[in-house]
């Protein structure tokens, strides 16, 4: 019997080792319990990505659901998270469920968990799915006739189309058109492939296929997975910038006219600038741990307040539903804004940014420039370690009894633990060492003055602690 843990964001394992038809039997029978002990009408909404197996998998979960009188409403066709997590909220499902493993390697497959308000279930109602999980099943589930249901109890929906349709609701999409932009668009061969085909079928379009193994690359939208969008930018010298989405299409990654990568960390501050400046919108500003402090800067200088999370975008959903927030968001690319579901959603939040560049008619370094005239210029970089688990533990353990005073020439000032370790240093800049709540690694980030003093921070971070 295999032990069955939701992570971060979901459950995720590798295909065929633990990422079996059974054990998404297993899950999605609990999955099915709470939602009946939950709602009064049970219901469902589910999807899958680009990835191996998807339709398969989604079958799986589907004669579990129907076995167990839970109405089901199923994506015709790969779908994003978004697009679950959208209807999710506009059919009053009581549970999105999205059969995916996001930015992992092509080897994993997972399982999210949606709530009723289209966002990730919080961690306390993930926790109760978790903790009945049945050991084996208590039925064939393979026997389940999926044939002659009425659509009351299996119903198919069209919601890439639904997605598109919100999506042209809301923004000025004829002003992006027609304001002169060169964009280009990444999919990385995941499932957010077709919807900017669908509203600006002449932006230049790399990797928005159908491709399960991603020629194997994991589809993770950050600097060192997009070498070939980078080249593209460079040849071609005319694209004013360009967008990444990764397999499940709800994070971002975002290039400027000279083929650099703008970090999350600059995206949440041109978000939050243009939201608040220019649309003249309010709220809370809610981050992970991982996001740089020059956020907090930002939202003192709006007059907003700021909130930081434990890593995982379920704490920020949780409390978009809550308070009345303006932005939610995280360093891996995660981000959601005021006006939509509280989800990430890496196409929406490039939207903003192509809409800013629109309607301002500056360069996205210009409008970075206008961000640094009010936080500062800075850095950042992350590097991941794939390290035994043994030397893992003994780094946390060590980070645990403060035995680190310095990293080479950096000394420590000060520390915080609400998910990691996060080191500030006299240079003014700070590193965190966090292990992966999806995957066997140790992240190691680092934020500075500019790039060049980011990456002797992290190989004197790195020296250290290996």
């Amino acid at each position: 019997m295999d032990k069955i843990k939701f992570g971060t964001d979901g459950w995720r394992a590798i295909i065929a080792d633990t990422y079996t038809t059974n054990n998404v039997a297993r899950v999605s029978y609990a999955t099915a319990q709470w939602v009946k002990e939950n709602y009064e009408n049970p219901r469902v909404v589910i999807g899958h990505d680009c990835r191996f197996g998807g339709a398969l998998f989604m079958e799986t979960a589907i004669k579990v659901f129907i076995k167990e009188g839970v109405q089901i409403i199923k994506a015709d066709g790969f779908v994003s998270t978004p697009m679950v997590s959208l209807a999710a909220s506009k059919f009053d499902c009581g549970i999105g469920v999205v059969i995916t493993a996001s930015h992992n390697p092509p080897s994993y497959n997972g399982y999210k968990l949606k709530a009723s308000f289209g966002g990730p279930l919080v961690p306390e109602k993930v926790a109760e799915v978790e903790a009945i999980i049945p050991d084996e099943m208590p039925y064939d589930y393979k026997t389940v006739s999926l044939e002659g249901l009425s659509t009351e109890q299996l119903r198919t929906e069209d919601l890439e189309t639904i997605y598109v349709d919100h999506v042209k609701a809301n923004f000025d999409i004829e002003a992006i058109k027609n304001s002169g932009l060169n964009l280009a668009y990444d999919a990385m061969y995941g499932a957010g492939q077709n919807v900017l085909k669908r509203i600006f079928p002449d932006m230049h379009f790399l990797h928005c296929e159908d491709n399960p193994s991603f020629m194997g690359q994991a589809p993770e939208p950050i600097a060192k997975n997009l070498k070939e969008l980078e080249a593209f930018i460079k040849e071609r010298g005319d694209i004013d910038s360009a967008l990444a989405t990764d397999g499940d299409a709800d994070r971002i990654g975002l290039y400027n006219k000279e083929g650099e990568f703008v970090d999350s960390h600059h995206i949440i501050l041109l978000l939050i600038h243009y939201l608040v400046k220019h649309k003249g919108m309010t709220g809370e500003v809610i981050t992970a741990f991982s996001c740089t402090p020059k956020i907090e800067k930002m939202a003192k200088h709006y007059g907003l307040t700021s909130t930081t999370t434990k890593i995982g975008f379920k704490y920020i959903a949780g409390l978009m539903t809550e308070r009345d927030v303006l932005l939610g968001g995280e360093e891996s690319g995660g981000i959601a804004t005021k006006g939509h579901i509280p989800e990430r959603d890496g196409i929406w939040m490039g939207l903003i940014i192509w809409e800013y560049m629109a309607k301002s008619g500056k360069s996205l370094n210009e409008l970075i420039d206008e961000v640094y005239e009010l936080v500062g210029p800075f850095k950042f970089e992350r590097s991941d370690l794939h390290i035994t688990e043994d030397l893992k533990q003994s780094i946390i353990e060590k980070c645990k009894n403060g035995d680190y005073k310095s990293f080479g020439d950096y000394k420590i000032t000060d520390i915080q633990t609400i998910d990691g370790f996060k080191f500030f240093l006299n240079n003014g800049g700070w590193v965190m060492i966090r292990p992966s709540g999806t995957e066997p690694v140790l992240r190691v980030y680092a934020e500075g003055k500019d790039l060049d003093e980011v990456r002797v921070m992290l190989r004197a971070t790195e020296k250290e602690i290996l």
